[in-house]
C-alpha cells in the first residue's frame, strides 16, 4: 500500500489505520508477549490479530451496544488490549482505560461516571477487587474476564462471564459495517487526578490519529523498528507512541512482562524504541550509583570521565562544542564503560522517549553522555498527548524540544504555555464548566504549566503554576526542581517538599530501607530502633545531605527541616496516582501532624 495511504486524511479513523495496516503487511509480525503456559514469547501478525478483531466484533454486537456506548478496559499490556480496542473502535464505540493497578474505589468511580456498559478485565489476580468493583459499579452489564478465575464465578457477581464463552455464544453473530466520522468521540481517559476527582478527557479518532502521525514526523522511524512496551497503555503516552504510532509506521510493539521483569525483557527482545517515564531511568541511574559505591574511588572516577567525554562527544554532534583531545579516550571508555549500560537495555536501541514528567538534567546527561539516545518530550492527556518534543538531530535534554509540526505553541500571561491544534481534546465528559477553564474562547488549551523558549525554539518548562510555593517573604519555589535534585540521593525513594505561606522551606521523606540501614550504622544509630528516624544526629546528617544537593539552588530554596518515613507512598493508599505521581493535597493532609511539628521551634 502506497506510502499516501498512511496519511490521516486517508485512514479517516483509528479503525481506518488498522484497516490499511492489515492490508498492507497482514504477514508482518505486529505484536510479541510471553506466553506462560507455553514458557515462550509468541508472536502474532497483523492478519491474525484481524481474525481476533472480528470475533471480539461479533461479540460486542450480541452484548446490543450501540455506537456512542462506553466499554472499559482493565488489562496489562497485551495483544488483548489491541483486540478489544479495535473491535470497539470499528463499531463506533468508547474505550475507557482503566489502570491494572487503580484502587476499587477509584475504578467503580470511573466506570459509573463515564457510564461503562461493559469491562474487560484479565481476572486472575483481580478477585477481590473485582468483587469490590462489582458491588459498585452500576452501569455494567458484563464483567468479561479473560482468564477463567481458580475458585470459578461463584460469590461474583451474575454479571462475570468468562471471554471463551462469551466469544463463543457470539460466534454467528453478523456485524453491521460502520461508516465512521474521525471527529467521532474514540475514548474517554480519566486523568490521574492529583486534586479531587479525576476528569474524563474526550478524544476522537482525530485527535489520536493526527498526533500519532505528527509523531511520526520526528524522527527517522524504520519499518522494522521494535518498541518495547511497558508503561501501561491507559496512559496516553504508551496509547499513542506505543501503540498507534508503531501501527503507523509498520513496527513491531513486545510487550514486557512487568516492571521487575524489565531488565530481563530488554536482553531478550532487544527492542529499539523505548518510551518510558522519567522514573524508569531514575531507578536504573540508583543501581549505577549504588555498583559505583561498591566498587570504590577508581570506578566512580572513570566512569565520570565516560559521561563527561561522552556528553562532549554528543554536543559536539549537536553543533555545540568543538573537537577536543579528550575525545581520543571515547573508544576505550566506551568499550569499559559505556557498553556495559547500553547493552544492559539491548545493545540496539536507537531512541529512548521520556515523557510524562520532567527527566533531571543530570540523569539526562548521565545517559546521554553513555550513548543512551534519550530524548525528551512534553505533552497532556487533554493534546493526545505530545505537544512538544526534543528530536534526535536537535536535542536539548534540558527542554521539552520544539513543537510538533502541526501544533500550535505559545506563552501566555504568567509564563503558561498555551497549545492549539486538531490534537486538543474535545472536552472534559459531563463538565463543561472544567472544559471552559481549560480551553479558551479562541482554542488554545492552557497547561498550567510555565515555560520559557530559547534562542533554537526549544521550549523549557520552569514550574506549575498551581504548584509553586510562595513561602511567608513572599520567594516563590518551584518544588519539584528541588524534589528531582534530592531523588539523585538512591537512599531518597521520594520527597515532598513544603512550605506554603511559611517562613522556610521544609520536605516529607521516604528512605529506601537498605540505604537507611547502611546510612544509620554509619552514624552508630541502630536502624531497627523505634525512634531511629527521629534520633537528632538522623535528622541533621539528612538535613545535610539534602543541602549537598541542593547547594546550587538559590538561599531561600533550601530545606530547613526534614521528616523521614520507610513506609512508601502508593497508589493503593491513596498517596500516589496511577502513573505514579505524588497526590501533593492528600500526603500533606496524611502527615499534617509531621508537617506542623516542622514549623512548631519557629512558632515558638
Amino acid at each position: 500500500m502506497a506510502v499516501a495511504s498512511f496519511h490521516p486524511d486517508t485512514l479517516g479513523t483509528l479503525c481506518g489505520l488498522f484497516r490499511a495496516r492489515v492490508a498492507a503487511t497482514p504477514d508482518q509480525v505486529a505484536y510479541r508477549q510471553f506466553d506462560e503456559a507455553r514458557d515462550a514469547w509468541v508472536s502474532f501478525t497483523w492478519a491474525q490479530v484481524a481474525a481476533e478483531v472480528a470475533r471480539w466484533q461479533a461479540a460486542l454486537v450480541k452484548e446490543g451496544l450501540v455506537p456512542g456506548d462506553r466499554v472499559a478496559v482493565m488489562l496489562k499490556n497485551s495483544v488483548e488490549w489491541v483486540i478489544f480496542d479495535q473491535a470497539a473502535l470499528a463499531l463506533g464505540l468508547v474505550t475507557v482505560p482503566l489502570y491494572l493497578d487503580d484502587r476499587p474505589e477509584s475504578a467503580a468511580y470511573i466506570l459509573n461516571h463515564s457510564g461503562a456498559r461493559l469491562l474487560l478485565v484479565e481476572g486472575r489476580f483481580q478477585h477481590k477487587k473485582l468483587a469490590e468493583i462489582a458491588g459498585s459499579a452500576n452501569t455494567l452489564q458484563h464483567i468479561v474476564s479473560l482468564v477463567a478465575p481458580e475458585n470459578g464465578l461463584v460469590n461474583w457477581s451474575t454479571r462475570f462471564v468468562v471471554a471463551a464463552d462469551w466469544l463463543e455464544a457470539a460466534a454467528d453473530t453478523p456485524v453491521p459495517e460502520r461508516h465512521l466520522a474521525a471527529d467521532l468521540l474514540a475514548s474517554i481517559v480519566y486523568t490521574s487526578g492529583t486534586t479531587g476527582r479525576p476528569k474524563g478527557v474526550m478524544l476522537t479518532h482525530e485527535n489520536l490519529l493526527w498526533n500519532a502521525f505528527y509523531a511520526s514526523q520526528c524522527a527517522d522511524f524504520e519499518p522494522h523498528e521494535v518498541f518495547l512496551s511497558f508503561l501501561p497503555m491507559s496512559h496516553t503516552l504508551e496509547r499513542t507512541g506505543g501503540y498507534y504510532l508503531p501501527m503507523l509506521i509498520g513496527a513491531e510493539v513486545v510487550y514486557a512482562r512487568s516492571i521487575a521483569q524489565l531488565a530481563q525483557d530488554l536482553q531478550a527482545t532487544r527492542p529499539t524504541i523505548l518510551i518510558s517515564v522519567p522514573r524508569i531511568y531514575e531507578r536504573v541511574y540508583s543501581r549505577i550509583q549504588d555498583s559505583l559505591e561498591k566498587k570504590g574511588r577508581l570506578a566512580t572516577l572513570v566512569f565520570r570521565l565516560a559521561v563527561r567525554v561522552g556528553w562532549r562527544r554528543f554536543e559536539r554532534s549537536q553543533g555545540r562544542a568543538r573537537w577536543s583531545p579528550e575525545l581520543l579516550l571515547w573508544p576505550w571508555l566506551d568499550k569499559r564503560v559505556a557498553r556495559n549500560v547500553t547493552e544492559k537495555l539491548g545493545g540496539r536501541l536507537r531512541l529512548a522517549i521520556s515523557g510524562g514528567a520532567a527527566l533531571s538534567p543530570e540523569i539526562a546527561r548521565t545517559f546521554v553522555g553513555l550513548g543512551v539516545p534519550i530524548i525528551q518530550g512534553y505533552g497532556l492527556t487533554e493534546t493526545s498527548p505530545v505537544v512538544c518534543v526534543n528530536r534526535p538531530e536537535s536535542n536539548i535534554p534540558s527542554s521539552i524540544g520544539p513543537p510538533l509540526l502541526g501544533i500550535e505553541v505559545k506563552i501566555g500571561d504568567n509564563d503558561e504555555l498555551l497549545t492549539r491544534s486538531r490534537c486538543v481534546m474535545r472536552g472534559y465528559w459531563q463538565d463543561e464548566a472544567a472544559t471552559r477553564a481549560m480551553i479558551d474562547s479562541e482554542g488554545w488549551l492552557h497547561s498550567g504549566d510555565q515555560a520559557t523558549v530559547d534562542a533554537w525554539g526549544h521550549y523549557h518548562i520552569t514550574g506549575r503554576i498551581k504548584d509553586i510555593i510562595v513561602l511567608s517573604n513572599g520567594e516563590k519555589v518551584p518544588p519539584t526542581d528541588m524534589e528531582s535534585a534530592i531523588l539523585l540521593d538512591p537512599l531518597f525513594e521520594q520527597v515532598m517538599v513544603v512550605g506554603e505561606g511559611r517562613p522556610y522551606l521544609a520536605a516529607l521523606t521516604v528512605l529506601n530501607e537498605a540505604h537507611w540501614q547502611e546510612f544509620a550504622a554509619h552514624l552508630h544509630v541502630d536502624s531497627g530502633h523505634h525512634g531511629a528516624l527521629r534520633d537528632p544526629r538522623v535528622l541533621k546528617a539528612l538535613t545535610q545531605r539534602v543541602a549537598h544537593h541542593l547547594r546550587h539552588f538559590p538561599g531561600y530554596a533550601q530545606i530547613r527541616r526534614l521528616h523521614p518515613e520507610l513506609k512508601p507512598w502508593t497508589v493503593d493508599d491513596g498517596l500516589l496516582t496511577p502513573t505514579l505521581k505524588v497526590k501533593r493535597s492528600q500526603v500533606h493532609e496524611r502527615y499534617r501532624a509531621a508537617v506542623e511539628a516542622m514549623y512548631a521551634d519557629f512558632a515558638r
